[in-house]
């Protein structure tokens, strides 16, 4: 009951943050963004209460649970970021889809239990899923990136405009996201390859090799940015190529072998 509640609240509240955040789609005006900052703080409070009741205070790395335990620490991300520097067009995007996972794991996918670790691997764990976290944020600033080139390029300043950043200040704040997720997809590979028994082992040899890649696609787009200047929309294809090889490698196998051969990832 408990945890039907608060999720129902986070479900709700986050698509409330959302539409208040994109009030420009529909009216033109301003988005809402300490109405929608409230709402979403209280859904990312309701969604942390599903997480601790449902999977008992611990890791659950199973698939649903960890989808929506991402979609947490996205939204929180998000939230941090918007206190800086405010990007009402991230919730718009990162809302409604820890609305969608968090219904999911709540009312959908089957039960589950968390598998005891050591506190080693925990750390691990936790490294990893704030590394996908930070660049889940970026790849979405990407997107936003991408949008406003377009509409510049073909001279379409429609009021939705008013839901994103300066040009300028998006492009920055993304390089800053992608470096941050950078150094923690860095200690990611670094406490696996100290903690973890066999990193190349039965169902983790795919989940290390697209980590690497992914790694050294998110490094070239730094040096290049530091070394070339890299901006545009190579930065947005490189940041969105990088995060869909993060993604196959944090949720590609584990969902083969736990939704198609119904395995334990």
């Amino acid at each position: 009951m408990i945890v039907t509640t608060f999720s129902l609240v986070a479900v709700a509240l986050y698509l409330f943050a959302a539409g208040a955040l994109a009030r420009p789609l529909a009216t033109g005006g301003q988005p809402l963004a300490r109405v929608g900052a409230s709402l979403a703080g209280v859904a990312a409070l309701a969604h942390g209460a599903v997480l601790l009741s449902a999977h008992r205070g611990t890791l659950d790395l199973h698939f649903f649970a960890a989808l929506s335990l991402v979609a947490w620490i996205a939204s929180v991300l998000t939230l941090l970021v918007n206190l800086s520097r405010p990007v009402a067009g991230l919730g718009i995007i990162v809302f409604p889809l820890a609305a969608i996972f968090v219904a999911v794991d709540a009312f959908l996918a089957p039960k589950t239990a968390p598998d005891s670790m050591t506190w080693q691997i925990e750390l691990h764990v936790t490294i990893a899923v704030l590394a996908f976290g930070l660049l889940s944020i970026a790849a979405a600033l990407a997107i936003l990136l991408a949008i406003q080139e377009r509409a510049l390029r073909r001279s379409r300043f429609g009021h939705w405009l008013r839901a994103l950043p300066p040009l300028t200040l998006t492009e920055v704040l993304l390089f800053r996201l992608i470096a941050a997720g950078f150094v923690l997809l860095t200690l990611t590979l670094v406490t696996g390859a100290l903690f973890v028994g066999d990193l190349f082992g039965q169902h983790l040899v795919h989940k290390t090799v697209l980590s690497i890649v992914a790694w050294v696609v998110f490094g070239v787009l730094l040096w290049g940015r530091w070394r070339h200047g890299w901006r545009g929309i190579r930065a947005v294809y490189l940041t969105l190529a990088g995060m869909g090889i993060l993604l196959l490698a944090f949720f590609g196998t584990k969902a083969v072998l736990e939704l198609v051969l119904h395995r334990v990832a």
